[in-house]
């Protein structure tokens, strides 16, 4: 969920919650407001009536009047009720129940005891009640919209400057060689956070190269004496004095230096793709190059008795003969390496995408660790340098391929994802 719905979520509910609560009173205020006013005018007809009677020593005569009404009742005892109540009654003029807010008290005419009952309809109050309560629910409203239309429209502004920030830092790719240049903005929280993120991609841009340089260094430099280590372990192996008595460690020596060997081409390799030292723009037959990796793996495949389901299209690509060999090798190689006798291969290649799917002794991969440099499933006991999915991702990275790992129904499952960069025939 994005920040500004977030907040929007939060202040509505917060404002609907606060104007409820304010309306509620509201209502109960203006209500007694109201009834307290009708209860006034109530009062100041007794007044009238009081007055009348001191004057005149009797009862005013009752004068018909909309809304309103006079009962007077001769009593001989006190008043068991007096003051102010609402009471609901049939209306005459209305025909029909109305609430009623009616004004009890005892008046004394002559010697004789009265008991005086001046109503009023609440009907008026309680429409001008309701009216009001409209008015309000209504701006209530408005204001609620306008306030999400003015947050959501301003809250967006606001934040444009972190959502450039946060475009160009979803896109930032060391390999590219440039660094950050996020925009400049007058919100100092945000001005911040674009210093921090430009110092920072700064540092690891050089950190960077400087491993990057390291590493092809190293790699390059250890060719050399690689050479001549296994010249001088060929030169042992073919004397048969040395070999004779120290065959296992020649050996052993042998298998070591070819997996170091291995290695630092391994090494130099995503260096070189790293640098982007390959040109994508040769046209080939990707289809050509798989069968050719095939064949090449027909001695294997039949020692391990592996059964081998192919379903291949035609497919012509811009791209690299050499890396597009060392993506299905690599693919290949595992899918060999790390089954079991009797095990199966699929490979498909249809509709721009390269699918090598097998049986293995192995189980799930890790999909967060499975293109990451020297990983290794802790069951593996091949020699493999862990570097071949790597170099597969790599190679994917630099063309726009995509590369992704599944574990279905016992199988593992890479799929090469060729997007538009290809073309059938």
């Amino acid at each position: 969920m994005k920040l500004a719905t977030k907040y929007n979520r939060i202040t509505i509910a917060a404002s609907i919650f606060i104007f409820l609560v304010g309306s509620v009173a509201f209502y109960f205020v203006l209500k007694y407001v109201l009834l307290k006013q009708l209860d006034d005018t109530l009062r100041a007809e007794q007044q009238e009536i009081t007055q009348y009677t001191n004057e005149h020593k009797q009862l005013p005569e009752i004068l018909p009047a909309y809304g309103q009404k006079i009962v007077y009742k001769n009593i001989t005892d006190s008043l068991a009720f007096s003051g102010f109540r609402s009471v609901k009654q049939w209306s005459e003029e209305d025909k029909e129940f109305e609430w009623q807010r009616e004004l009890t008290f005892q008046i004394n005419v002559s010697g004789k005891q009265y008991e005086v009952i001046v109503s009023k309809s609440q009907v008026e109050t309680e429409d001008l009640l309701e009216l009001v309560i409209l008015v309000t629910v209504s701006m209530i409203a408005l204001i609620l919209l306008a306030g999400y239309l003015m947050n959501r429209t301003i809250l967006n502004r606001l934040w444009q400057p972190f959502y450039q920030s946060l475009l160009q830092v979803k896109t930032y790719n060391l390999s590219d060689h440039k660094t950050l240049n996020l925009p400049t903005t007058n919100i100092d929280e945000f001005s911040l956070l674009n210093q921090s993120l430009n110092s920072m991609s700064d540092r690891v841009q050089k950190d960077y190269s400087v491993l990057k340089e390291f590493t092809g260094n190293a790699a390059h430099e250890m060719q050399t004496p690689l050479a001549v280590i296994r010249s001088k372990l060929e030169m042992l192996m073919q004397n048969e004095r040395s070999l004779e008595h120290n065959a296992e460690p020649l050996l052993e020596m042998e298998h070591f230096v070819n997996k170091l060997s291995r290695l630092n081409q391994s090494l130099l390799l995503l260096t070189k793709i790293e640098v982007k030292r390959f040109e994508l723009d040769e046209e080939i037959q990707f289809d050509e190059i798989l069968q050719q990796k095939i064949n090449e793996l027909t001695e294997l495949i039949s020692a391990n008795q592996l059964i081998f389901k192919t379903e291949i299209e035609k497919l012509t690509i811009s791209f690299n003969r050499q890396l597009a060999e060392i993506i299905i090798g690599n693919l290949l190689n595992n899918a060999v390496r790390y089954n079991y006798s009797g095990g199966d291969i699929d490979i498909s290649l249809k509709e721009g995408s390269l699918v090598i799917s097998n049986t293995s002794a192995l189980p799930e991969l890790d999909k967060e660790k499975v293109f990451q440099r020297f990983y290794r499933h802790p069951d593996t006991k091949s020699d493999g340098n862990g570097l071949g999915l790597s170099i597969v991702r790599q190679i994917c990275e630099v063309a726009n391929f995509r590369c992704t790992y599944q574990y279905k129904n016992d199988r593992h499952i890479f799929t090469i994802v060729l997007f538009d960069r290809f073309s059938s025939q």
